[in-house]
């Protein structure tokens, strides 16, 4: 199954999509002020859109070289490689305050990892799932936040 001409406009389409959602995260991150804002989230959105959509597409590639039985493909992998990377860019965010009493970047490190399934979800044509979570991200980022600071949790 050779990938068409078409197949790659749609995968340019999803990337848009991707770069969209993953930007409006960033954005309300941008606009608070923190270390991974707009164009991080929109990188790692549309990397991880990427890296399914290609991984499908190879897949898709090799079964028409191997004779039918010989290859065993698990997308799945994709997915589980996306979380290890976006870890580990995620633990990068995250800083010890001077004190030694607490820690910045946890939500950031969190919020890179939504953003990534958001674009996995674009990636397997789940766009009411993607939207919907960019929405529920935006609504958790803004009101818990306006929340912690009206009841001084910290």
């Amino acid at each position: 199954m050779q990938i068409t001409y078409l197949e790659e406009f749609q995968i340019l389409l999803q990337a848009l999509v991707a770069v969209a959602l993953g930007g409006i995260l960033g954005f309300e991150r941008e606009t608070a002020g923190k270390f991974a804002g707009f164009r991080t989230y929109v990188f790692v959105c549309l990397a991880a859109m990427l890296f399914v959509r290609l991984g499908l597409a190879l897949i898709g590639d090799a079964a028409t070289r191997f004779p039918m039985g010989t290859l065993r493909a698990d997308p799945t992998r994709t997915i589980e490689a996306l979380a290890v990377g976006i870890s580990f860019i995620g633990a990068g965010a995250i800083f010890r305050d001077r004190t030694g009493t607490g820690m910045h970047g946890l939500t950031t490190a969190a919020g890179l990892l939504a953003a990534a399934t958001i674009g996995v979800a674009v990636a397997i044509n789940r766009y009411i799932v993607a939207c919907g979570i960019t929405l529920i991200g935006l609504v958790v980022l803004r009101t818990f936040a306006y929340l912690e600071r009206r009841l001084k949790l910290k």
